[in-house]
């Protein structure tokens, strides 16, 4: 006889189906895991033994063989321990295999049968309800798992330990049905009003949040850089309950959803400089997400942008262009998701002071050609707007605080996301952009077009300025935003020249 148990494998944020397959045989004493297992898979024989044995049970004296099929695709993590021991509790005809056979099972088990929570719960419920299955999972995963499906057509058992699991399934306990779980709301503690002049900057953060823009700012230290990107979640609206549970599955494969809890908040990551080309991309043995898929559809600051090593910068160009970011190994080819608004901080010089007269740079210019060229021209052309931020006088931080604060821009930053909602839905769903910054191609011209008046100076300017295509169609996408920002249909010159000036801060080339 051969028990089945049904659990999944993950590729990015897909997964693939597994079928665990356990055989009791005769012949010596023995236990073996096959399937091309990792280390974490191999090592489960052992915590399944002393989890049996843990809540009373010990293993036959015959031959084990657990099959992970298929066999030719790589099985990584301790997920495989649950609907392993159900396969073994299935062969030794404790638990009917015809009940197993009806969920999709993953879980980790500790030496005293406790369940551990695991990576990718998520993933597991909706590819269960693909397979019009349920779900058995740790307990601690159990609200994460029901936002998946409705409870009423979709079965979640959530079992804190193997005993309490083996009594449901018997009836002798009755394991109640995860709730789904919604992480509280917090404050990143930034507001505008806390900002001391920098009226140019504000404006760009403002048409960065409602356009869902690119933004590079570049000044001296103790400009309030920092300040200015940490008050941008303050102006984006919530996640919806599409986009929350997007971002949620990229979060949920990276083992970061804290108790289960899903967020409706955009996601802020602010990765330190020293950060490999790995840890912002993804990568490692296992194929992980980097910072750029974790700050999907929300916010990636990097602060200090030339310090960044430069293969790393270099390899954000294909995220920031298409959306994805794909992780090509010799054993694995992964794709995750990451449409983010990068928002950069630099300064102009390695010491910070290239045109500050009082602290004037000893190395000008070649301090700030060595700096500044550190960042290559694609990458730079591929953000929308660059602003410069100058020092703050200090006659502006004996100003009393400014009058808007970040409540009042967040409701004109919602408004013009709605006019583009509008607007957007006169094309087809499956390109269906999110922001004005994704409109791209027949529907940036369509949607984006400025006034004859505008054009021609756009087209004036693109020959002065020696913009790309990419600049040229980035410049149109921004003063659409504009113009949604003033509740006008059609982009006006003032906006087409407005955003002429966003589109480039003076480095040194």
């Amino acid at each position: 006889m051969v028990a089945r148990v049904a659990t999944v494998a993950f590729s990015g944020i897909e997964t693939i189906p597994v079928d665990v397959q356990v055989q009791v045989a005769s012949g010596a004493p023995a236990f073996a895991v096959v399937g091309l297992p990792d280390n974490a898979v191999k090592e489960s024989k052992e915590r399944v033994r002393a989890a049996l044995a843990a809540i009373g049970l010990s293993l036959p004296g015959r031959r084990i063989t657990v099959n992970l099929a298929p066999a030719d695709l790589a099985k990584e993590g301790a997920h495989f321990d649950l609907p392993i021991a159900l396969g073994l509790l299935v062969a030794m005809g404790v638990v009917p295999g015809e009940l197993v056979e009806r969920y999709v099972v993953l879980g980790e088990l500790t030496l005293d049968a406790r369940i551990l929570a695991v990576p990718g719960v998520l993933l597991a419920a909706m590819a269960a309800i693909a397979q019009a299955r349920g779900l058995v999972c740790p307990e601690a995963c159990g609200g994460e798992a029901a936002w998946a499906g409705d409870a009423r057509s979709f079965e979640i058992v959530a079992a804190p330990t193997l005993l309490a699991l083996l009594n449901h399934f018997k009836g002798a306990q009755l394991l109640a049905a995860p709730q789904p779980r919604l992480a509280l709301t917090q404050t990143s503690g930034y507001d505008l009003k806390d900002v001391k002049g920098q009226e140019t900057a504000k404006r760009a953060l403002e048409v960065t949040a409602a356009g869902g823009h690119n933004l590079l700012m570049v000044g001296p230290p103790g400009a309030g850089k920092s300040m200015l990107a940490r008050c941008l979640p303050g102006l984006l609206p919530e996640l919806s309950s599409q986009e929350a549970l997007e971002v949620s599955m990229v979060q949920s494969v990276a083992g970061l959803l804290a108790g289960g809890r899903i967020s409706r908040q955009r996601p802020y990551r602010d990765p330190h400089h020293t950060a490999s080309q790995v840890a912002l991309i993804g990568g490692g043995p296992r194929a992980k997400p980097g910072e750029v898929s974790l700050a999907h559809l929300g916010v990636l600051f990097l602060d200090e942008l030339p310090e960044f090593q430069r293969g790393a910068l270099e390899a954000l160009r294909q995220p920031l262009e298409t959306g994805r970011a794909v992780v090509a190994r010799a054993a694995a080819h992964v794709s995750y998701p990451a449409r983010v608004q990068l928002v950069a901080a630099m300064n102009p010089c390695r010491c910070g002071y290239l045109d500050d007269p009082g602290q004037a740079c000893g190395r000008a210019p070649k301090c700030a050609v060595e700096y500044q060229t550190k960042i290559s021209g694609p990458l730079f052309d591929r953000i929308d707007l660059h602003v410069d931020v100058p020092p703050v006088r200090a006659g502006d931080l004996s100003l009393p605080p400014p009058a808007e604060g970040s409540a009042d821009v967040a409701k004109r930053v919602a408004a013009a996301r709605a006019r583009q909602r509008t607007r957007f839905e006169s094309l087809p769903p499956t390109n269906r952009p999110r922001s004005n910054a994704e409109l791209d191609g027949q529907a940036l011209e369509a949607l984006a077009a400025p006034e004859p008046a505008g054009r021609k100076l756009l087209d004036e300017a693109a020959e002065r300025m020696k913009l790309s295509a990419r600049g040229y169609h980035r410049v149109m996408r921004v003063a659409r935003t504009l113009a949604d920002l003033e509740a006008i249909n059609v982009p006006t010159r003032a906006h087409i020249a407005e955003a002429l000036g966003y589109r480039r801060v003076q480095l040194t080339r």
